[in-house]
Formats: C-alpha cells, structure tokens, sequence
C-alpha cells in the first residue's frame, strides 16, 4: 500500500490525531481497557454467582441496584474533588478500590459483604463504567485535545476499551469452561474469576503512575499563570495610565476567580450550560433507564433462562456483541465530522433502539443472537459523539464537572432499571422489560434530534481563541504606543536618552 494512502488512511481513521494527543491518551486509554476487560467478568456471570448462591432474583435486582445507588454517591463525591485533588490520584484510588473489591468477591460469598465492596470497589453490573473515573478519563482527554483531534481520540477511547471488554467476557466464559472440564465446580470458577478482577486493578495503579502533569487542571491553569507573568512583563513598559487600567482589570479577574471558587459544586457550571445541560441529561437519564434494565449480565441471564445455553456459548455472544460495537465506534469520528454529532448519535442508536424491543420475541436461539448482535452493532457509536458534544458546548473549566454530572445522572437513572427487571423477571415477565427499554430507547433518540440537532458546538473554543488573539493585539499596540511616545517626531528620545 503506497505510503500517501497509508497517511490518508491514518488520518481518516484518527490515529493521526490520536499519535499527535500523546503518551498521556494512551496510558488514559490502556487505563480503561484494563478495567473495561475486569468489568466483563462480572457482566458475564455477576447475575450467575449471585443464582449458584440461591439468591433469589428479587435480590439480584435489588443488589444491582443498590450498588449503582452507591456508585452514584461515590461518583458526585469523587467528581466533586477530582480537580481539586488531582485527577490522577482519583483515578489512582479508583483501580486501588478495584484490587480490594475483587479480593472480596473472591474469599467472601455473604451478601452485605459483596454489596459493601460492590458499592466502593464499582464494580460493574452493566457491563459498562457507571463510576467516576471515565468522566474524569473523559475531562483529560478533551483537555489534552482540540476541536479538530477530539472526536477521533473519544472514538478510539471508545473502541479500545470496548475491544478490551469483549476480550474480557470471553476469557471469563472460557475460564469457567476451563475449570468445570478440570473437575471444579461453577461457583470455584467465580472465584478464580474475581481473583482476576483484583489482578487487573492493581494493573491500573501502575499505569496510573505514568500519568504526567498536563492530565491535570491546575497544569492548565499554571499555563496560565506562566502566560499572565509574560504578560507582566510587557506592561512593564506601558504608561502609567495604561498600568493602572491593567491593574484594576486583574483585581477584577482575581475577584471573579474568588467568587467562582466560593460557589458550589453544581452552580460552578454557568446558566448557558445548564440551559443546554438540562435538558440532555433528562434525555440521556431515560436512556439509561433503558440500560439499567436490559445490561449484559440481566440479558445473558434472560438467554440462559429461556435456552440453558452453557457459560462459555453465553461469553462468546457477549463478547462478539462487544467486539462489533469496538469495530464499529471506530467509525463514529469520521461519520461525526461528515454529519455532525447529533445526527450522528441519533441515525446510529435508533436501529439499535428498535431491536432491543424485538429481543424476546423469537422463540429459537439463532433469530435472538441474531438481534442481540445488531443491537450491539450500533449500540455504541454515540458514545464518543455524545462526550465530544458535551466537551464542545461547555467551557473547558466546566467540563469535569458536567461530565461528572452527566455520569452521575445516568448511573441514578440506571440504578432503577435492575429492580424492575428482577420484579418482571419474577413474575415470569421479563419479555416486558425489553420492551420498555426499547420505547425508552426511541424516546431518547427521538427527543436528542429534535432539541439539539441545530446547537452550535466549539462557541467556547471560539471566543478563548478569539479573546487570545485580542489581548495579543492589545499588547503589541500597547508596546508600539510606548515606543511612539518615548520619541518626538525628529526621532529624538524625548527623555534624553539615545
């Protein structure tokens, strides 16, 4: 393949813009998929454990839920002070609390225990990341990119860790095959599985260690800092008069810094973006209700419910249903760039919508796969949109805090979704659960075009660039005006000096 056709192709896919973010988005990105790999195993058979346990499935739903009730809490807490402390140390504490969660769900099998290490260990009901840390991991990489790079670095960020979760799913079913051949039962393999859970998050306390400073806010702010001394600089040789209208421009700046950081964590966001925001977040909140109650581990335990299909034949459709939404959310930043965000999330999820209702309806296992695999086909590819949508209509110090937020919402909106499907499951109607999420579904991606398929994106970027330049302009006439005062129209110095 010729070279040119090579970087064209690079460029297409994004891995140029993903080469051009750095080291620190690989490690973000090998962070997640290490997590994402270690959230397939219990995606997989959480809901399994829990019924080799003879817990009753009223118990199952209400344990999921209450452990995203719990990860909803740990979420606005450790959202709230990740800047503060520092976005690596949380992140660094997240695969920490991972490595203790597994060792729990490894020697214990009593049900408060295993809801306690749940709650702070996040572990994954869903199959998916419904604590802090992928807001956070979202917040850096949209400041370690731009405009032009950051849909194709979400894309990739999308498709790697979910790559990695269906690699996950798949090595845990074939885990489970491996031991019961060798004469253990199912409930030892389990174990041996979440001893593998607690492995993978001490793989993510090392890679947190590699994370440099730019991950950080406060290094956007010294930028800053460093930027305004420069500044000082220059204004060292400006007159009197324009010192003093400098002068009481910083104490307003240094004013209206105090008072932001005296405002609380949700008023931190400003009224343009709450306008925006609120109305996302309640579509965003039905569509993870919809989430909440079809997740992997429920619809494996559906399929295994109506088919007796054995572990390993449960992993490999889950993780073939992972794997094309990693092949497919490569394509996500291309499409987006060509039709805009919001068409892309809406035309992408809408097919996937409309499957998940018609999930039951097949009464042989092929047609089911069959729709489960399209499903998740699409499933993802609004993903990285979604983020670099939000990324693009707030300002960059409010982006943590609104995709904290974001996360938050959606995992409270989720938490419900378990104990409806356990209530239905019960009383031999789980069929009604799939077509719930199915309208609810519709309804998110219906209400997502007609609300936001006209806002304008980047209007933050826009003005910091264009204000950038202003105060460059102001600078350079201030220093020219100086010059000019400093000699007469001879070209004599008018203070003496040569």
């Amino acid at each position: 393949m010729p070279p040119n056709l090579l970087t064209r192709l690079a460029h297409f896919l994004g891995l140029h813009s993903l080469h051009t973010t750095g080291r620190d988005a690989y490690l973000i990105i090998l962070l997640r998929s290490a997590r994402m790999f270690s959230a397939g195993i219990p995606s997989l058979i959480l809901a399994l454990f829990f019924s080799s346990l003879s817990f009753p499935d009223s118990r199952i739903g209400l344990f999921m839920t209450l452990t995203l009730l719990g990860d909803v809490l740990l979420s606005l807490l450790l959202t709230l002070i990740a800047d503060s402390l520092g976005r690596r140390n949380i992140l660094l504490f997240g695969s920490l609390m991972m490595t203790l969660c597994g060792t729990a769900f490894a020697l214990s099998e009593n049900f408060w225990v295993l809801l306690v290490s749940a709650v702070f260990g996040v572990i994954s009901v869903t199959g998916g990341d419904c604590g802090p840390f992928r807001a956070i991991e979202e917040s850096v990489l949209s400041t370690l990119t731009d405009e032009k790079t950051r849909s194709d670095v979400l894309a990739w960020y999308v498709t790697a860790t979910t790559l990695a979760g269906a690699v996950g799913v798949e090595v845990a079913g074939r885990v489970v095959q491996w031991v019961e051949q060798r004469g253990g039962d199912e409930r030892y393999a389990f174990h041996v599985l979440f001893w593998g859970y607690a492995a993978f998050g001490a793989l993510g306390c090392g890679l947190c260690l590699g994370l440099s400073k730019k991950c950080e806010i406060r290094e956007v702010k010294e930028k800053a800092g460093n930027d305004a001394e420069e500044e000082e600089v220059l204004l060292e040789a400006t007159s009197p008069r324009d010192q003093e209208h400098n002068h009481h421009s910083d104490d307003r700046i240094v004013h209206q810094a105090r008072a932001t950081k005296k405002k609380s964590y949700f008023s931190q966001i400003s009224p343009s973006t709450r306008s925006i925001m609120y109305k996302l977040w309640i579509l965003l909140a039905i569509d993870s209700l919809a989430d909440g109650m079809t997740p992997y581990s429920l619809m494996n335990y559906y399929v295994d419910l109506k088919f007796h299909l054995s572990k390993s034949t449960l992993g490999d459709i889950t993780s073939a249903s992972q794997f094309l939404c990693a092949v497919s959310a490569i394509f996500a930043g291309p499409l987006s760039k060509r039709i805009g965000l919001i068409n892309t999330m809406v035309f992408t999820h809408l097919p996937s919508s409309i499957a998940s209702a018609f999930i039951p309806l097949p009464h042989s296992v092929g047609p089911t796969i069959a729709l489960l695999l399209f499903r998740a086909a699409l499933n993802s590819m609004d993903q990285a949109p979604r983020t670099a949508f939000i990324a693009a209509v707030v300002k960059p110090e409010e982006r943590t805090g609104a995709m904290g937020i974001t996360s938050m919402l959606r995992t409270l909106a989720m938490s419900v979704g378990p104990t409806v499907t356990g209530i239905l499951a019960g009383n031999d109607r789980f069929w009604m659960a799939f077509l719930a999420a199915g309208i609810c579904r519709v309804t998110y991606d219906l209400g997502l075009w007609t609300l936001f398929v006209n806002v304008k994106v980047h209007q933050h970027e826009k003005g910091e660039e264009e204000e950038g330049d202003e105060d460059a302009e102001g600078l350079l006439s201030g220093e020219e005006s100086v010059l000019t005062d400093r000699f007469d129209e001879d070209g004599e110095d008018v203070h003496g000096r040569v």
